[in-house]
Parts: C-alpha cells; sequence; structure tokens
C-alpha cells in the first residue's frame, strides 16, 4: 500500500531546464502513484517575471507525453504556485514566507519543506542563510535542501560551501543529488554484490584480474561552452559518477541497508583509493583528451562556442586507480569517460581471472578460452550479461565463447522509476541513502585535486582524438601496459527483438 507524504517543495530556478526536463514530471509521475495526493504545493521561483498561469503552462508541456486524464492533470497543476524572485533581495524571502505559511494551511501539510536548488551553486550558500534568516524553516515539520552539482570546484571550494549550508543545515537535512545514484542499474550493483554468493565469495583481487567502468557520450558540449571549458571532464564526471560507482564497487558490505550503513562503507572506499602525489604518478596513470571535428560538417572542442580556441580542457579521461586494502591490493580499476565519443554508454566490466591451467587446447581452433566478464549495463541498456566458455557442441574439445543475457526490455525501462524521480521520492521519505554524504564528496575532491593540479604543474595539450571513437590511443596504451584492453562489447537483441530475456549464444 503506497502512503502518500506531505510537504511543500520550494524549487529554485523552476524556469529552468533542469526543472522543466526532470522535475515537474518525476512530480507528475509521483502523483499518478499516489506518493503526493492532497497534501502537497509547489512554489516555483526565478527572476523571470511569470503568472500562475503561464507556469502552468510550462508544466504541462513538460509532462504533456505522461498525460492520461486531463482532469488529473488539472488538479496537479492546481498545487503548483508561481512567485518572482531574486534571491540576494532579502524583502522577497518575505513574500516567499509569506505564500509558504499559507500553502502550508491550504494544503495541511505538517511544516514540512524541501527547498530544491536548482541553480547555478554560487547561490547556494546566500539561499540557505536568507531560509534561516527570514524563517523559512520551521519546527515542526522537516527541512530538506537538494542540492545539485558541482559542490565546489576543488576541495577548498567545496569546504568553504559545506561551511555555509551548515550555518543553516545540519548534514542529515543536505541532500546532495547524483542522478547516477538514482539509476535502476547502479543500485542494483549492491544487490548482485551482496545477495549472489556465486560474486560476492569471488569479488576480491584473488579471483578478480581488473574492473572497467565507461561512461561515453556522443554528443559534445552543446550550449555549456562557458561552463564545461572551466570544469571539463575530470570535474564534470569522474568526481562525482565515476567515484560513486566506484564506491558501490569497493565498499566492504554494509551492516544493513539503512542509509548511514552504506554511507560509512562507501566513505571507507574512497579513503582506500591511492593518491597520486607527484605528477609523473599522474602522467603514468590517468591520461586527457580533447575531441576534434571527424569531417567539415563539425566541430573540434576548439572551435565550440564560448570554449576558448587555445584551451587545455579535457573532453575525455581515462585512467588507472589502486585501491589500498585486502580486498583489492593489485587489482586495477580503469576508468574512462568522454564527449564525442562513439557510442552513448555507461557500463561496468568485471573481468576474472584465467583458470590457472587451460587443459584445453587452443593451437588451430577459431576460438579459446577466454577470461569471465561480468558486465552490468547501466544505460540505455539495463541489465547484465555474463560471458561464459562452453564446449561447442559436436565431435571434440572446442571451446566456444557464450554470453548469458538478461537484458531489461523497453516495457520494463519505462514502467520503471527515472532517477529523479526515485530520489525526490527518497527526499519526501528522508532517506539519505542514495544522496551524497559531505565526506564522500570530500575524499572524491582530494582524489582529484592531486590529478587536476599534476596537470596544471605540466601544461600541454591534451591527446586528441577525433569525433565518433573511443577516445585518443594513449587511453589504449595505459591498459596494454598492463597487458590489458579495453573491453568493447556491444549486445543487441535479434532481428530487431526488444525483449526481456536470458539467452545463450
Amino acid at each position: 500500500m503506497i502512503n502518500e507524504n506531505s510537504a511543500l517543495f520550494t524549487i529554485f530556478g523552476a524556469t529552468g531546464d533542469l526543472a522543466h526536463r526532470k522535475l515537474y514530471p518525476s512530480l507528475f509521475r509521483l502523483y499518478k502513484k499516489g506518493y503526493i495526493n492532497e497534501h502537497f504545493a509547489v512554489i516555483g521561483t526565478a527572476r523571470r517575471e511569470w503568472t500562475n498561469e503561464y507556469f502552468h503552462e510550462v508544466i504541462s508541456d513538460s509532462v504533456k507525453d505522461l498525460v492520461d486524464d486531463p482532469e488529473q492533470l488539472h488538479t496537479f497543476l492546481s498545487h503548483f504556485y508561481y512567485i518572482s524572485h531574486n534571491v540576494k533581495d532579502a524583502e522577497h524571502y518575505v513574500e516567499l514566507k509569506r505564500l509558504s505559511e499559507e500553502l502550508d494551511e491550504k494544503y495541511s501539510l505538517k511544516g514540512n519543506r524541501i527547498f530544491y536548488l536548482a541553480m547555478a551553486p554560487q547561490f547556494f550558500g546566500v539561499i540557505a542563510d536568507m531560509l534561516k534568516d527570514k524563517n523559512l524553516l520551521t519546527e515542526e515539520g522537516f527541512n530538506r535542501l537538494i542540492i545539485e552539482k558541482p559542490f565546489g570546484s576543488d576541495l577548498e571550494s567545496a569546504t568553504k560551501l559545506n561551511e555555509q549550508l551548515r550555518r543553516s543545515f545540519n548534514e542529515d537535512q543536505i541532500y546532495r543529488i547524483d542522478h547516477y545514484l538514482g539509476k535502476e542499474m547502479v543500485q542494483n550493483i549492491s544487490a548482485v554484490r551482496f545477495s549472489n554468493m556465486i560474486f560476492e565469495a569471488l569479488w576480491n583481487n584473488k579471483y578478480i584480474d581488473n574492473i572497467q567502468v565507461t561512461l561515453s557520450e556522443t554528443v559534445g558540449v552543446e550550449d555549456r561552452g562557458d561552463y564545461y571549458d572551466q570544469n571539463g571532464a575530470l570535474r564534470d564526471m569522474v568526481q562525482n559518477h565515476v567515484l560513486q560507482i566506484l564506491a558501490l564497487l569497493v565498499m566492504e558490505p554494509p551492516m544493513s541497508l539503512d542509509g548511514r550503513d552504506i554511507r560509512s562503507e562507501k566513505i571507507k572506499a574512497l579513503r582506500s583509493l591511492r593518491l597520486y602525489t607527484t605528477p609523473e604518478e599522474v602522467r603514468r596513470n590517468f591520461v586527457r583528451g580533447q575531441y576534434t571535428s571527424s569531417n567539415e560538417d563539425e566541430k573540434g572542442y576548439r572551435e565550440e562556442p564560448k570554449v576558448a580556441a587555445d584551451s587545455q580542457t579535457e573532453t575525455f579521461v581515462a585512467g588507472k586507480i589502486h585501491v589500498d586494502n585486502f580486498r583489492w591490493a593489485g587489482v586495477p580499476f580503469y576508468i574512462r569517460t568522454g564527449k564525442k565519443m562513439a557510442q552513448k554508454e555507461t557500463y561496468i566490466h568485471i573481468q576474472f581471472k584465467h583458470v590457472a591451467m587451460n587443459i584445453f587446447p587452443d593451437e588451430g581452433v577459431e576460438e579459446v578460452a577466454e577470461p569471465n566478464i561480468l558486465t552490468i549495463h547501466i544505460s540505455p541498456l539495463e541489465g547484465f550479461s555474463l560471458r561464459l566458455n562452453s564446449k561447442r557442441i559436436g565431435q571434440g574439445t572446442e571451446i566456444k565463447n557464450i554470453r548469458m543475457h538478461q537484458i531489461f526490455d523497453e516495457k520494463t525501462q519505462a514502467n520503471s522509476p527515472e532517477a529523479y524521480e526515485r530520489l525526490l521520492l527518497d527526499s519526501l521519505q528522508g532517506d539519505p541513502t542514495n544522496f551524497t554524504h559531505w565526506e564522500e564528496v570530500e575524499q572524491s575532491w582530494r582524489f582529484i585535486d592531486n590529478i587536476r593540479n599534476a596537470w596544471d604543474e605540466l601544461p600541454c595539450d591534451p591527446y586528441e582524438y577525433e569525433s565518433g571513437t573511443m577516445g585518443p590511443e594513449a587511453s589504449y596504451d595505459l591498459l596494454k601496459e598492463d597487458h590489458f584492453d579495453w573491453i568493447e562489447f556491444n549486445w543487441s537483441p535479434k532481428n530487431g527483438e526488444n525483449h526481456s530475456y536470458t539467452n545463450m549464444e
């Protein structure tokens, strides 16, 4: 049975792209499923002079593909209110407080308030201060602050920002959102590890050769050139998404699924990452690249709008990460992420070691015994695959490589909650499990800062790679030094099929 949640959502940056693409559709899905119903309200705020009516039109457009019943949409929209607001103007918070109290009484919200900061990080501190100083935080209900990345640009700025927020909110009230933690298959990492003895017993350096994490995009920087040129792939993707996935792969079994237990193990995992303390160590273990055009009809990174013509900002990062603990000593974790790559995919390959002695002949046969590989497909495919060796049917002892798949079909994926939907519901229910704790942020920046500082100390152009490839050749050399290769594994249904099944090829 679904229990209705009550809260007042105040969305700062309500006219922005994030609110339109993610927040309004996610709230509507929660409404349709009954997680919010009669006892909720949303205040949208931004500098633009919108009316409630126009605000409703914008929301209607954002959820149009989800509407089954126009009357249901009309009722949903009646819970939304807009107020023009300058976040730096103290007087505007007086009007925001008045409207908040009016809606609290109208919808019986019990003083429960969620403040979502869907705007630039430089405003986070001033908004948090104003919310406390102007008495928008209630005594009788809960007060929760949801903030988007980036959380700082280095450890120093992140620490300063955290100190600002902690003047008004304690750590238990701050929900640092990383939408990758809301993805179905990222949340499945722990389920695969801790509910299957076949994997948990082998999840260590005795049986695993290496682990590879790939987050590749086919798009360029689009209209984010000014933001991206100040950050690059290392800060934009590795500091948050990649290291969060790594923490789930590395961490020890938690005492329970309680958010505090899981966060505690993730913090320990991030602390165990080896810090590269010299430019030479960084050079040996990390590669940065920058995309160039592959034809006359597209632009290379330095030709993109709002990007410096001599920019050294990386659009691609590949790295080898060492985990210094008993479980993982000696196992390399390879990560790569970039823009304008050959395919849009996020996946994890866990490559197991070869058998100690292969008794099957490999001379003159088409296939030889390959290492077992467990793949976790995160997006756009969702599911698992396992690569095994078996005897080819017929006479002889020839080996055949087979893959067992469980790939979720479009219908299953469509019925699965979207990442922001999951995380908004978690914030409503006070579950911090899939949000980032400050100590996780702190350890992540500590790791990233060493790499960034080394690159700044050794200024040189990133390696170039053509759009539509999987990165510069140097990223392949990084693995070849350890006698490994990037595992390129594409799965697609046969004959246009698209359904959930387990298959042995």
